[in-house]
C-alpha cells in the first residue's frame, strides 16, 4: 500500500449525523487542513446543494467551501447532459438540488402537456417518495423512460436512527419495471473518478472514508482506492460481518483519520 496523497471524505454519519458534527471530526480535519492534504467531501446526499452543504459545515467549524464538495446530483448532472441531452426529466427527490442540476431540464409531476419524459431520476427518499409518484415512475419506465438513480443506499442514520433510503424503494421499481437503473452516486465509478480528477490524484494514492461498507469502502476498493470504514453513521458490526469483502482499515470515527495517515506515510 503505497502513501496516501488525497483523502475523499463521506459527509453523513462521518462528519455529522443530522448536520451535528460528530465528536473530534472537526478538529480532524483542520490536522488534514493543517498538514496540507488533499481532500474531498464526496456524498450522496441529495437533500441539499452543495453550496447549502458548504454553509451548513462551515457554520460548524468544518473548513470547508462548496468546492471541497462533490455530490450525487453534481455527477447526475454530468450524465443527464453526456448521455441524455436535451431530455425532459422528472426528478423524484426530497429536497431542492436543483441549482445543482444545471442544463438538465426538469418536468413537473403535474405536468398534464401529453408529453412523456424520456428519463425518470430518483434522488433521496423521503415525503417525495409517494406511492403516486413511485407508480408514475413505473409506468414510464414501462413505456420506454430511461431510469436513472443518484444512488442506491437502503439506509441512513439520522438522530432519531435509521431510516429507509431510495435504494429500499429502487429495488422493486426494477424489479417490477424488469429494468436495472444507471446509477450515478457512490459506488459508481463515475463519481470516484470525478472526484480524484477533482483533486488530481491517482487511485493508488487516494483514501476514502466511509460509514457505508458497501457503497463507501468496497466500492471504492473495487475500483483501486484504499477504503476506511468508520464506527459511527450506519456502521453496524452485522453488516460488516455479511460483507462481501473486508476494509482495508476499520476506524472509531474520523477522529483517527490524521493518525491513520501517519502510519501510512500520508
Amino acid at each position: 500500500m503505497g502513501r496516501i496523497g488525497a483523502v475523499l471524505i463521506d459527509i453523513d454519519g462521518v462528519l455529522t449525523v443530522s448536520w451535528e458534527p460528530l465528536p473530534g471530526a472537526v478538529r480532524a480535519m483542520e490536522r488534514l487542513r493543517a498538514d496540507g492534504v488533499p481532500l474531498a467531501l464526496v456524498t450522496n446526499t441529495t437533500s441539499r446543494t452543495r453550496a447549502r452543504i458548504a454553509e451548513r459545515l462551515a457554520g460548524s467549524g468544518f473548513p470547508v467551501g462548496a468546492d471541497d464538495i462533490l455530490t450525487a446530483p453534481a455527477v447526475t448532472a454530468a450524465h443527464l447532459r453526456e448521455h441524455h441531452p436535451d431530455a425532459r426529466c422528472l426528478l423524484i427527490n426530497s429536497g431542492d438540488v436543483r441549482a445543482d442540476l444545471s442544463g438538465v431540464t426538469l418536468v413537473e409531476q403535474e405536468d398534464t402537456d401529453g408529453a412523456v419524459p424520456d428519463v425518470v431520476v430518483l434522488g433521496g427518499a423521503g415525503d417525495a417518495f409517494t406511492y403516486a409518484a413511485l407508480d408514475r415512475a413505473f409506468r414510464l419506465v414501462q413505456q420506454g423512460a430511461a431510469l436513472v438513480a443518484m444512488h442506491r443506499n437502503l439506509y441512513w442514520r439520522t438522530a432519531d436512527g435509521l431510516a429507509l433510503d431510495t435504494g429500499a424503494f429502487l429495488l422493486g421499481l426494477e424489479r417490477a419495471a424488469h429494468t436495472e437503473a444507471v446509477v450515478t452516486g457512490k459506488p459508481s465509478s463515475a463519481f470516484f473518478a470525478a472526484a480524484l480528477a477533482h483533486l488530481g490524484a491517482s487511485l493508488e494514492e487516494a483514501l476514502m472514508v466511509g460509514d457505508d461498507i458497501e457503497s463507501d469502502v468496497l466500492g471504492a476498493q473495487h475500483h483501486g482506492i484504499t477504503g476506511a470504514l468508520v464506527r459511527t453513521g450506519k456502521y453496524r458490526a452485522e453488516t460488516l460481518e455479511a460483507a462481501e469483502g473486508a476494509p482495508d482499515h476499520v476506524l472509531d470515527s474520523f477522529a483517527d483519520v490524521p493518525a491513520l495517515l501517519e502510519r501510512l506515510g500520508g
